[in-house]
């Protein structure tokens, strides 16, 4: 990879193979063309936010089996726009380290882009399982009445629920902290951006009636967000907490200390990845194209939900490891 590209990552570590090798490199023109037109890197957030909100609209038509070659091109520009929509979400953060225009409203926003794709997303497949449902009642033998339609409809909808809070919602946050902690321990402090409850809540306190409504809104729900990460990760926390306990600060962590959490993560974070972007959508893609969207429903609540399982008993195994190991 070039290295200009290269520098404008946080780590190769914590990017998955297509990232790498193709979506970065990509990003990283976008990068140059914006910083050319001093472009904001926060502008850049707003704009995938919209792009993939619109995304929705397409995913809601039927594609091949149901409309044609019309509900195909629709679908294939739904995946077009959410993929543009990911490689703008991507390049915001190239741009803020190539301009140094960082931001803590830039990483919250950054943190909420995925959200603000997949609620439109998800609510849309759930009035496209309403309008085309043939496939799944032929499938279980269930009659088209307006009564069964009505309430497969609502039993999807639940599943679109819990895939979109339980699934997506919280395999992306928990996701996105890991690789924030790998970072940490890789780079420091000023190499990632693993961020804890208490500080954001600190910041918001400080907050003044002068700063604007929007970014005491946005400072409000990172608080909630680092909070749930904190709760899904007691090991890690209870690592971090002994670490002060013992060196009197993070920052004072010993270099063989960080390599065996290094050692430890680098394979999780392997499997970390496919909780990301790229690996989902690719199935969301698949379901879409195959006119059975629901299953992405299911898909996400079951086999990414065991993946998840998987990566945080993996990390919270050897965290308590590396606890036990400072206590002794």
């Amino acid at each position: 990879m070039n290295e200009k590209i290269q520098k404008t990552l946080k780590s190769a570590e914590t990017e998955d193979w297509l990232d790498l090798h193709v979506v970065r490199p990509f990003c990283y023109w976008w990068a140059v063309l914006f910083a050319k037109l001093d472009i904001h890197p926060n502008t850049v957030t707003i704009l995938s936010m919209i792009i993939g909100a619109a995304s929705a609209f397409f995913f809601a038509c039927g594609s091949f089996y149901y409309e044609g070659t019309h509900g195909l091109v629709m679908n294939i520009i739904a995946i077009l726009l959410l993929c543009l929509a990911d490689i703008f979400d991507c390049t915001d953060g190239q741009l803020a380290r190539m301009t140094g225009k960082k931001s803590r409203l830039g990483r919250i926003l950054d943190g909420v882009a995925g959200f603000a794709w997949f609620t439109p997303i998800y609510v849309l497949l759930v009035y496209r399982f309403y309008q085309h449902h043939t496939l799944e009642f032929n499938f279980l033998g269930i009659a088209d009445t307006e009564q069964n339609v009505i309430i497969a409809t609502v039993i999807v909808f639940i599943l679109g629920l819990i895939s979109g809070i339980t699934g997506l919602a919280g395999q992306q946050r928990l996701a996105d902290y890991y690789i924030q902690a790998h970072l940490f321990f890789l780079k420091g402090e000023k190499g990632s951006e693993l961020d804890n409850s208490k500080k954001q809540q600190e910041i918001y306190d400080q907050m003044t009636s002068d700063t604007p409504w929007v970014e005491r809104l946005f400072q409000k729900s990172y608080i909630g967000y680092t909070q749930k990460q904190e709760k899904r990760t007691p090991e890690f926390q209870r690592m971090l907490a002994a670490m002060r306990e013992t060196y009197g600060s993070l920052d004072n962590i010993p270099a063989e200390v960080r390599e065996e959490f290094h050692s430890n993560s680098l394979p999780v974070i392997k499997w970390n990845g496919l909780l990301t972007f790229n690996f989902r959508s690719a199935w969301l893609f698949l379901f879409c194209l195959l006119d059975v969207p629901a299953m992405n429903f299911v898909f996400e609540i079951f086999a990414m939900g065991l993946l998840a399982w998987y990566v945080n008993h993996r990390h919270e195994a050897f965290c308590k490891q590396i606890t036990g190991k400072l206590k002794d």
